[in-house]
């Protein structure tokens, strides 16, 4: 063959396998990205954001360096209470590292509680402003962990923040929701053992289920090391709801291992009125056992300060008197004096 038509020969077929090289990678990019092997591409928007140097950096293949770096920008927004901007730092950072969880778990924790504690108490600013941001952040934060478990199915630490954040005294207090993420974290079969008891503990608190959570508890309890101080008073309230004909002194020391030990464990737990677990029995086994163990009437635990079941309504009562006035001034009514 000559040589002039062995080069076009050669052209011809370069050319051609040009031209099918995408037919036979992308079903292959397809597939590692599938598997989180490949990350999705850098969207404009976020190009748009990050600015030309970071977008240059992250197309050359360091998208994690570069949310590193935004991390730390992300830190001095929080020490400067700048929200928004820690809001938008963080959505950048799991647009450039989506299967990095810390990023997930960290946003959500700077909105739901950081940002929202900091507006629930922050004294500038009218009740009822306080109570609409206060309210805002918990649910960004929410929504920024549902996303993050959505784009990282099987991470058991994100379901089981997303537990915590339902079922905080002070968030959202969803026990079902919080159950169920609990339980998804636990199923993954890597969480570690408290998860499935803050399933029990959320399940408990849900109206209706408390015969579901005794069956639980007493599986779980098979197993030492679950026999903590507020996993033994839950296991107490749950046996006592279910059978009320029960001593609750006796049945308190045979839990606990000995009426002292009953005393001060379910003391400490009658004190967490605010997290508001049952608590069936409690009060009379607390009396039966004050009485039995001889406790002065000074040291009882009655006349300790409890943490209360406060709602928002009472966190924002001033707001609550605001609406009420303008609903009097709407309405023409006269407000009463205190």
């Amino acid at each position: 063959m000559k040589r002039p038509l062995k080069y076009c020969l050669l052209a011809i077929g370069l050319l051609a396998a040009g031209g099918l090289r995408p037919l036979w990678e992308a079903p292959m990019t397809r597939e590692f990205r599938a598997t989180g092997l490949l990350a999705a591409p850098v969207g404009l928007d976020t190009r748009d954001r990050i600015g030309q140097t970071s977008s240059a950096v992250a197309l050359g293949g360091l998208r994690t360096l570069v949310a590193t770096f935004l991390n730390l920008r992300a830190y001095t927004c929080f020490t400067d209470k700048r929200w928004s901007e820690v809001a938008d730092t963080y959505d950048l950072m799991v647009d450039l590292a989506p299967q990095t969880t810390q990023y997930w778990d960290m946003g959500s924790w700077h909105m739901a509680y950081n940002a929202a504690s900091d507006y629930r108490i922050d004294s500038s600013l009218p009740p009822a402003r306080r109570r609409e941001a206060w309210r805002e952040w918990i649910l960004r934060g929410e929504a920024f962990l549902r996303r993050g478990i959505r784009n990282n199915p099987g991470d058991w630490k994100l379901l089981a923040a997303l537990g915590r954040l339902c079922s905080a005294p002070d968030k959202l207090r969803d026990y079902a929701a919080a159950a169920d993420a609990f339980k998804a974290a636990a199923d993954t079969g890597q969480a570690l053992p408290y998860v499935r008891r803050f399933q029990l503990y959320s399940l408990a608190r849900c109206p209706g289920r408390e015969r579901e959570a005794l069956e639980m508890a007493r599986q779980l309890y098979q197993e030492p090391g679950n026999r903590s101080t507020t996993f033994v008073s839950v296991l107490f309230v749950l046996e006592e709801k279910a059978a009320p004909s029960l001593d609750p002194a006796s049945h308190a020391a045979a839990l606990f291992g000995g009426p002292m030990l009953a005393y001060n464990e379910l003391s400490l737990f009658w004190l967490r009125q605010n997290e508001r677990f049952p608590v069936d029995g409690v009060a009379a086994a607390l009396t039966a056992l004050e009485t039995q163990l001889v406790i002065p009437k000074n040291k009882s635990v009655f006349t300790k300060a409890v943490r209360r079941d406060e709602t928002p309504d009472e966190w924002f009562q001033d707001d609550s008197e605001l609406m009420r006035e303008e609903l009097y001034d709407q309405q023409g009514i006269a407000p009463r004096r205190k």
